[in-house]
């Protein structure tokens, strides 16, 4: 009998090695990869039955990956893995196609656990979190209707230049014209009513697009 296939997906190699090391013995782990943009490409290629995947990955984060990855192939089911213990952060989650949340912090059993729930066609979240989400859920769909979404060209230009690359590292990293890179900045700025590069940092902190530690960028 053939054993699922895994892809693991973070951005830190000791972590990569550990997940790797301790699902081995019973799922077929048949890829690992650092950042969202390969996590994309290598789902779309391998068609895993489960992409465990942390949420903040360089060049693509794990929540825009999780969204791209479900549209164009939505029977992989994809696990997001995070040290966020909010659960509105769960909420958004599961909101963009993920079907389970777990805590880094959790044990390996509820690793396995969730692993197994969801390939059973069920969605897990670590129970720390679960509890606060069905107000979650109500609240923040509201605050949705009420605020102007990103597109996904948008969060993807916002996340590489808040993660200090230029314009024309931006443009190559998506195969756009500098010219293009700088309208959607200027584009997201004016929609959002930011002033400067610094908001404009603070802003992909807000939506999750980088970490806190993320310093502060000119754009060049």
């Amino acid at each position: 009998m053939s054993r699922e296939r895994i892809v693991i997906v973070d951005d830190h190699v000791v972590i990569l090695d550990a997940f790797k090391r301790l699902l081995e013995p019973v799922y077929q782990v048949v890829g690992t990869v650092s950042d969202g943009v390969r996590a994309v490409t290598e789902a779309l290629r391998l068609r895993p039955d489960i992409l465990l995947m942390d949420i903040g990955l360089p060049k693509l984060n794990g929540l825009d990956a999780c969204e791209r990855i479900k549209a164009e192939a939505p029977e992989v089911r994809v696990i997001c893995l995070s040290m966020n213990e909010d659960a509105d952060t769960a909420e958004e989650a599961i909101r963009r196609g993920a079907s389970g949340y777990v805590l880094k912090k959790s044990t390996a059993a509820e690793l396995f656990e969730a692993i197994r729930t969801v390939l059973q066609g069920r969605s897990y979240v670590s129970p720390a979190l679960s509890k606060g989400m069905t107000a979650l859920f109500v609240t923040q769909a509201q605050a949705r209707e009420q605020r102007h979404d990103l597109t996904m060209r948008q969060r993807e230009v916002l996340q590489l230049l808040a993660e200090g690359r230029s314009m024309k590292e931006a443009a190559d990293s998506l195969q756009l014209t500098p010219r293009t890179v700088a309208f959607h900045k200027y584009s997201i700025m004016e929609q959002m009513g930011i002033k400067s590069s610094a908001e404009l940092v603070r802003y992909a902190v807000e939506l999750g697009l980088v970490a806190r530690k993320t310093p502060n960028i000119a754009f060049a």
